[in-house]
């Protein structure tokens, strides 16, 4: 199985990081930016960097569309990651039409309202997991794992 971890630097790429039991004995790549804290983290992990800044910016979309294309019609991951932020919807959408499952967690700090990521990959996702129990009102469809922290 190949994995594909996509999410911003900082806290979207440590809350993916702290996954390692899942994707630590699978082939494995990343995408997030390319910034101190991801080099850091992911120096001896494969990784590809997106455009940033991504917050509601039609510019990034399209060049991270772009980007996913690339990267995904090359890598062909079975199956693709990310807890946010923007970096991940090209890449779920475009990685649906490639025929990987997509699962989104929602992040943490969000207990009983949405993120615009979230909303946009939602109707998509494979699988849609969030840690707390009030967000099942938000997304019906979700699973609640409980925190990650």
């Amino acid at each position: 199985m190949k994995v594909c971890l996509v999410g911003s630097s900082g806290g979207h790429l440590t809350h993916l990081y702290m996954l390692k039991p899942f994707w630590g004995d699978k082939e494995r790549f990343w995408v997030t930016f390319d910034k101190e804290d991801a080099r850091s983290i992911l120096k001896d992990e494969k990784m590809y960097p997106c455009y940033f800044p991504t917050n509601r910016s039609l510019k990034a979309l399209f060049i991270n569309t772009k980007i996913a294309y690339k990267i995904l019609k090359m890598e062909r991951p079975d199956i693709i990651i990310s807890s946010g932020a923007a970096v991940a919807v090209p890449f779920f959408y475009l990685g649906k039409l490639f025929g990987s499952k997509v699962v989104y967690i929602e992040v943490f700090d969000r207990i009983d309202k949405a993120t615009v990521t979230g909303r946009m990959v939602y109707p998509i996702t494979d699988l849609f997991i969030v840690e707390w129990e009030e967000m099942k009102r938000v997304y019906p469809k979700a699973i609640n794992l409980g925190s990650i922290f």
